[in-house]
């Protein structure tokens, strides 16, 4: 937090690399290394959607911790004996501080975790994906899509920008500021932010091209939580998403398309921010709303064009223990 009541995000992350040569000292290799995410974390979701996209389920493995956590860190309590079953371990913090004997900085998901070493490799939430993409290009699957084509990369990163600062964390700077000031100044940049993705998304089905990328990833997850969570919880409250017809239809198009909404589970995301934060939400009480049956009506953005997958084909079912219960899905409110 700045002196000026900003909330400033640490993002030293643990930056080693998974890469096709192994040029970082970690060579790609499949069964080596797991995933470690939680449901209602924002930023581990987009790493779930892609490594789904991609079809990488055999060859990287998936922790899954719970949705709470206090300063110690993360921990692996949905699983039997509340110890992650590749890891043994019940704190992410314990993975971390084998790479980093008495680690002190913010213990975070995603992570990926070599299993031979129990080490964290890495927690660059950004650069995860971005190897899925290029670097895990072998073990794929076949119709896997092109999330991060060479000729898109440069508008991919010149568009998701602006939404990380204003979005994705401006979110979070808006919940977290700790002067008016400092909360006008996000709420302002956000809304701005949204504007414009509006009047983007308007007539384009997505952010960059014809067909979905790594900058539809980034983005999506902040819209999936924002009625849930952010419009309330982090006083995000100009507007609902769903009162913004091009990004409420684009969220829900993309929350139709395999890989993205069975990904979410609006419980746990719920949970999360409501009984972590207990700064902002003393009593601990998690809202039962909104009504999420609306992500599962129809959005027309096919009618604008486009492909999803490109010259790829959409990805199959989740695996069996990655499936989110019904119960935790738009599904309960149908």
């Amino acid at each position: 937090m700045s002196t000026a009541g900003e909330f400033k995000r640490d993002t030293t992350y643990l930056d080693g690399r998974i890469t096709a040569d192994g040029r970082d000292g970690w060579p790609l290799e499949a069964g080596r290394y797991r995933l470690v995410v939680a449901r209602g974390c924002p930023w581990a979701n987009r790493t779930m959607i892609v490594r789904r996209l991609l079809g990488l389920e055999d060859a990287l493995g998936m922790g899954i911790c719970g949705p709470t956590h206090d300063w110690r860190s993360w921990q692996f309590d949905l699983d039997p004996g509340e110890k992650d079953p590749v890891l043994g371990i019940h704190w992410l913090r314990e993975a971390y501080e084998k790479a980093v004997p008495g680690y002190e900085r913010g213990v975070t998901v995603p992570a990926i975790v070599d299993i031979p070493s129990g080490k964290v490799v890495t927690s660059d939430f950004r650069q995860i994906t971005r190897d899925m993409e290029i670097e895990w290009t072998s073990y794929q699957r076949d119709g896997a899509p092109d999330l991060y084509p060479d000729a898109l990369a440069a508008e991919i990163e010149e568009v998701s920008d602006p939404i990380y600062r204003e979005v994705n964390n401006g979110v979070y700077r808006c919940g977290f500021a700790s002067s008016q000031r400092a909360y006008d100044e996000a709420y302002r940049a956000l809304f701005a932010r949204l504007d414009w993705l509006e009047e983007r998304l308007a007539n384009r089905r997505y952010l960059v091209g014809d067909t979905i990328t790594e900058a539809d990833v980034r983005l999506w997850t902040t819209l999936a939580r924002f009625d849930a969570v952010y419009h309330g919880h982090f006083k995000c409250n100009r507007n609902k998403l769903i009162e913004m017809p091009a990004l409420w239809g684009y969220a829900r198009d993309l929350f139709q398309t395999p890989g993205f909404g069975d990904t979410i589970d609006f419980v746990q995301t719920k949970q999360h921010y409501y009984l972590v934060h207990k700064n902002l939400n003393p009593s601990g009480i998690v809202p039962d709303g909104p009504d999420l049956s609306g992500w599962l009506t129809p959005h027309h953005r096919e009618e604008l064009g486009g492909r999803p997958f490109g010259d790829g084909t959409p990805p199959g079912p989740p695996p069996e223990p990655e499936r989110v219960p019904l119960s935790h899905t738009a599904q309960r409110h149908v």
